[in-house]
């Protein structure tokens, strides 16, 4: 029986703080010389008026929640511990723009922006505030991405999303700027590029026409820069705006002009080596083009958003060894290039799904998608394979065997495995399968990990069934399935006294009880130690539950004003890093602590769950 043939689907409904420990600089430099990896200056911003649903199917949505009117806020101070200066100011005036205005009545506000509302998932309007755009946007430049926890990811996708009021203190377009530009960083091309298109292009800033040239290149989608050209040329001097000129001449059939333009780039030095040989390559793909270039990438040494932008949208292939000098962002980028083949798209897919840019069910989409196509090779149809074993496999213990055969497959973009030989990016998208397996106590060793795939997905109600298997099991397989139901359930109905809770943490094998602190820091975020004992074990574990620092200060702030937004944003700021090895027990108490007192309680199970799983 072959799995159902469905559409690849991301879909929407799926302050610089220094944090210690996690803390990983800056975002991956990834264009080239001369074309500015971090966008230019946001301009003086003109005065502008002003459900934690999880992606699978289980998780309830929470009562919607009214924002405070608490005027304090620690934001600024929170965004100067990074001691980031401004980058200097801009003429706020748009003298260019006036030649492009739209009539008023056909102008979108800027007023609020996002094309998620309530009812599609989104957050509330005021979730990130009235008047903190200016700190909020130099933490999101400073914010290193993508995160450790791919539901923080998941999260804090939605927040960006959403459609939110647009905070007094900064332009809505650069707002959105800053929005997409964090995006980007996280994997979300194609949803950054939609944000941008709520912008009227004669509103468009400085900044966002650097972060919309980025975002085309990510969706490998130079055609995109052709709308925003009147306009852009004349107000930004950037170099890939000049090439862009070029390519979209040729875009139009406009081979003389273009390969004017290309000489004068050429001989001014706007683009050299294999920046020009890239741009001149889109030109040749042109209609009426006559241009035949080969890419050779000897002595390309790194990868930058414009080659593999121009690279990918001309179906040229990258080396691999060039995509371990970028984060796996990139990679996810790749998953949705429209250009390449399903099996080119392979190592982008399973990086998708680790980092919550795919949905489980997009995931298993592609791989069902993908087994029909003679490109596969033998291991993606092995993956295939295994997939059609643990949604339809004759038996339980068939299905069982074919789900620990997936998870335990290495995955194409070659990730290291977690606790016990699994790669927790294949569970999401065995989640379903696993949530219609019947507790039984024959899963013995495989109970933890197919909880951990329930939980991925958001199946907690299918987890709540495992509750009365607890008994038949022992060992490892015992201790880890009972703190992911112990974190992970709405409502757990099992042993959550101390002296379970320090049996837990005394069989800990990990390096300095890191699993068994981190559930203490979990179980303490989620109210849920016994309160005579409270203080005493979360100091045990090492977590002082008084906000100290400046990202503590900022979320657990941001958490009494109800800014669900400001939260999500810091939770993720919280997560930065790619090793969980590295989490403070403490961070993790205030990300689980803010989202719960905010409503967002689902995320802050998820997120446990997920800590208990990948440590």
């Amino acid at each position: 029986m072959r799995l159902t043939r469905s559409h690849l689907l991301i879909g929407l409904s799926a302050l610089a703080i220094a944090i210690p420990v996690l803390a990983q600089g800056g975002p991956e430099s990834l264009l080239p010389e001369g074309f500015g990896n971090e966008p230019p200056p946001r301009q003086q911003p003109t005065q502008t008026p002003n459900q934690p649903q999880t992606p699978e199917q289980e998780t309830a949505a929470p009562t919607s929640i009214l924002p405070s009117t608490t005027a304090t806020t620690t934001i600024d101070q929170a965004a100067a511990a990074l001691a980031l200066s401004s980058n200097g100011t801009e003429n706020a005036a748009d003298e260019i723009g006036e030649k492009y205005d739209l009539p008023a009545s056909a102008r979108r506000s800027l007023d609020t922006i996002g094309p998620l509302t309530p009812d599609l998932g989104g957050l509330d309007r005021a979730a990130f505030g009235a008047g903190q755009g200016q700190g909020l946007a130099r933490i999101m430049q400073a914010t290193s991405a993508p995160f450790l926890s791919r539901w923080v990811s998941i999260l804090a996708r939605r927040a960006l999303l959403s459609q939110v009021d647009t905070p007094s203190d900064i332009n809505g377009a650069d707002w959105v700027a800053e929005r997409a530009w964090l995006l980007l960083r996280m994997g979300e091309a194609d949803n950054a590029r939609l944000l941008i298109q709520g912008v009227d292009s004669d509103q468009f800033t400085r900044r966002l026409y650097s972060v919309a040239m980025q975002a085309q290149l990510a969706s490998a989608d130079p055609a995109g820069f052709c709308p925003l050209l009147p306009r852009a040329r004349d107000f930004t001097d950037e170099p890939g705006w000049f090439m862009a000129q070029a390519i979209c001449a040729s875009f139009s059939a406009d081979q003389g002009t273009a390969s004017a333009l290309l000489n004068q780039a050429e001989r001014r030095g706007i683009a050299r080596g294999i920046d020009y040989r890239l741009a001149e390559k889109t030109v040749g793909a042109g209609p009426n083009s006559r241009r035949s270039v080969k890419i050779e990438w000897e002595g390309v040494n790194r990868l930058t958003t414009w080659r593999f932008g121009l690279a990918t949208a001309t179906n040229v292939e990258i080396p691999a060894a060039l995509y371990a000098s970028v984060g796996p962002q990139v990679r996810a980028w790749e998953a949705r290039a429209p250009s390449l083949t399903l099996a080119q798209r392979l190592p982008g897919t399973a990086v998708a799904s680790r980092l919550g840019v795919f949905s489980g069910a997009a995931t298993l989409s592609y791989y069902s998608a993908l087994a029909e196509r003679d490109e596969s090779d033998a291991a993606a149809t092995e993956r295939a394979d295994l997939l059609r074993g643990a949604y339809a496999g004759e038996s339980i213990r068939a299905r069982i065997d074919a789900m620990r055969g997936f998870w335990q497959a290495k995955p194409a973009d070659d990730w290291f495995a977690g606790p016990e030989g699994v790669y927790y990016g294949a569970l999401p998208v065995i989640a379903r399968a696993a949530a219609a397996i019947p507790a039984t106590d024959g899963a013995a060793d495989d109970t933890p990990w197919l909880l951990a795939a329930m939980l991925s997905g958001g199946y907690d109600r299918s987890a709540a069934r495992w509750s009365a298997a607890l008994d038949r099991l022992q060992g490892p397989a015992l201790e880890r399935s009972w703190a992911l139901l112990a974190t992970g359930l709405p409502a757990p109905g099992f042993d959550l006294s101390t002296t379970r809770i320090e049996a837990f943490v005394s069989a800990d094998a990990s390096d300095k009880q890191l699993l068994g602190h981190c559930l203490v820091a979990a179980l303490g975020g989620l109210n849920r130690l016994p309160a005579a004992d409270r203080a005493r074990l979360l100091q045990e574990s090492g977590v002082d539950t008084t906000p100290r620092k400046p990202w503590a200060k900022g979320i657990m702030a941001a958490a009494q004003r109800r800014e669900r937004g400001t939260v999500a944003l810091l939770a993720a700021v919280g997560l930065q890093g790619q090793d969980w090895r590295r989490l403070p027990p403490q961070q993790l108490y205030f990300v689980i602590s803010a989202l719960r007192e905010v409503g967002l309680d689902p995320y802050a199970r998820m997120i446990a769950a997920e800590a208990m799983a990948r440590l």
